[in-house]
């Protein structure tokens, strides 16, 4: 069955996407007086919630190249805002970890996630967002699942 022009943008993955990108573009706007890029923004707070992550999880969470990644880290670093630590088992690998000076800027831009999340979620009921959080969880959950080979 052919998909008509009119339904590619009711479609999941369309609508999940633009979602996204207008998150993200509200929260920029937001945040933009901390002087921080979007890439910036994401790997201080996901270093945050996941302390101690190597380099090479953080790029694939990120979809950005290692060497990429590299450059950014050390722009982060030279701020003040992460610090690399040797991993205790692998001499190779750093760890990641964030500053309290990013902890003071962490807290600064929860209040502007909030904002966000106030506007997106305008008219929107307590019981419709639990609704909606589950199934995209479970979302989330299948294509976990397909993608690391769990299903048949």
């Amino acid at each position: 069955m052919a998909m008509e022009k009119s339904d590619l943008e009711k479609g999941l993955g369309f609508l999940l996407y633009d979602v996204s990108r207008l998150l993200r573009r509200d929260f920029d706007k937001r945040v933009q007086h901390l002087g921080l890029t979007q890439v910036q923004w994401r790997a201080i707070t996901f270093i945050r919630v996941h302390e101690g992550i190597k380099q090479v999880r953080l790029a694939d969470y990120l979809e950005i190249r290692p060497i990429t990644l590299t450059r950014l880290l050390d722009r982060l670093q030279e701020s003040g805002w992460i610090e690399r630590k040797p991993d205790q088992h692998d001499r190779r690998a750093l760890r990641l970890y964030v500053t309290d000076k990013a902890l003071d800027l962490l807290e600064n831009m929860y209040e502007h996630v909030l904002q966000t999340r106030k506007l997106a979620l305008a008219g929107i009921s307590p019981e419709e967002y639990k609704t909606l959080t589950a199934l995209l969880q479970r979302i989330k959950n299948n294509l976990k699942e397909e993608m690391n080979g769990d299903k048949a």
